[in-house]
């Protein structure tokens, strides 16, 4: 079993182009995401993450810091990595540092299909669905519903 090697990145970085690579592979050629849907704004305001593996980028999403609630978005694991445990450990990461920073209070927009693997790590969903790139979405919250 190879280690996973999670960090945070500046955006303006090798690993963050790396990353932006790796959206582009599942977000834009596997789902048909517009690429011009894909990338935006909030990016270069965003903390990023990346989990590496034999020296690869396998895993992204990004962090969107509010003054009371921390957005997760851009969540990515390769396809090839899927199942692994990978996505696991990305997460598990991400909300260790959020909360470490003291932002418990998180939210994100899951793909429906996703939201089991959200809810493991203790996010709620609430609302209707929602479509995103004609992808149907779910708001979930780690604090309950809204």
């Amino acid at each position: 079993m190879s280690t996973v090697e999670i960090l945070p990145v500046p955006f303006f970085s090798d690993l963050a182009n790396l990353a932006m690579g790796l959206r582009r592979e599942v977000f834009v050629l596997e789902q048909g995401v517009p690429e011009d849907g894909e990338y935006d704004e909030l990016d270069p305001k965003a903390q990023h993450f990346v989990a590496i593996k034999q020296g690869n980028v396998v895993a992204t999403g990004r962090v969107i810091y509010g003054e009371e609630v921390a957005r997760i978005s851009r969540f990515a694991v390769r396809k090839s990595e899927r199942g692994t445990g990978v996505g696991a450990q990305l997460m598990a990461f991400i909300m260790q540092h959020l909360s470490q920073q003291g932002h418990d209070k998180v939210f994100l927009n899951s793909q429906q299909d996703k939201i089991g693997f959200y809810a493991k790590h203790g996010f709620a969903a609430y609302g209707e669905v929602f479509y995103e790139c004609d992808i149907p979405h779910r708001r979930m919250t780690n604090w309950g519903t809204a």
